[in-house]
């Protein structure tokens, strides 16, 4: 499948507090970060595909603990939308956030900087999900559509159903999309020779001739090909370990 993109909002606020910050010239200012993801609309929604996110702070913050209780040398953890961290400090810095998705989706980067020239200020950030499983899809489905929803085919509780009950049959989805990229060359060729030919009008498929790279969306594909596909990879993946 395609990388679903997506755009990070961060949110900055900031404000001087009556308080010494002990550096002369240097009001202490109270600072607070929240973090959104925007949808079709350009409207903010909970970042709930993200499950952590880790804030590396300048080093004068020193040893914080995290929500979980261990204590990370400049960092801190949060752990459900919007991600807000408020401190007090009197200096700007760049600092990294570290997103991580939901679902072992991997985790995300981002660069932000802090500085006190407006009270209140937004970033927006491109983000890249490399083929998310099937509940962190459903997931991003909440702030726009997927690779394969442009059929006009949207699966929300209806996918959970046809997952369940392929499981039922023996096919495991998640366990054919990890047969499938553990397939030699050869093999996938076949694969893709196989898709196009059993495929229906619903199906998503993707041919990237410059990249050298053939996209499908699995749960597009007809119950048929769906058990070819399984069979086919389970004979297969056993023999290239």
């Amino acid at each position: 499948m395609p990388d679903v993109k997506r755009t990070v909002k961060i949110v900055t606020e900031q404000k001087v507090i009556d308080k010494p910050s002990g550096v002369e010239g240097f009001p202490l200012r109270r600072w607070s970060i929240q973090l959104f993801m925007l949808n079709e609309s350009g409207d903010e929604i909970p970042a709930s595909v993200y499950s952590k996110a880790t804030y590396h702070l300048h080093e004068s913050f020193g040893k914080r603990a995290t929500q979980d209780g261990r204590l990370i040398l400049l960092c801190i953890a949060i752990t459900s939308p919007p991600f807000k961290i408020q401190e007090e400090g009197w200096g700007e810095f760049d600092m990294q956030i570290v997103l991580t998705a939901m679902e072992k989706g991997g985790e995300t980067t981002l660069l932000h900087d802090l500085n006190f020239s407006e009270n209140r200020y937004e970033t927006k950030h491109t983000v890249a999900f490399k083929n998310p499983k099937s509940a962190l899809l459903e997931k991003l489905r909440e702030s726009g559509p997927v690779p394969g929803d442009e059929n006009g085919k949207k699966r929300t509780g209806e996918e959970s159903a046809k997952k369940k009950k392929r499981v039922d049959k023996g096919i495991d989805m998640d366990q054919l999309a990890e047969n499938l990229q553990r397939l030699q060359e050869d093999d996938l060729l076949q694969v893709v020779q196989l898709v196009h030919d059993h495929k229906s009008p619903e199906s998503y498929t993707k041919n990237d001739v410059d990249a050298g790279e053939f996209h499908v969306d699995l749960y597009t594909l007809p119950d048929s090909l769906i058990r070819m596909l399984w069979d086919f990879s389970s004979e297969r993946v056993p023999t290239h370990k």
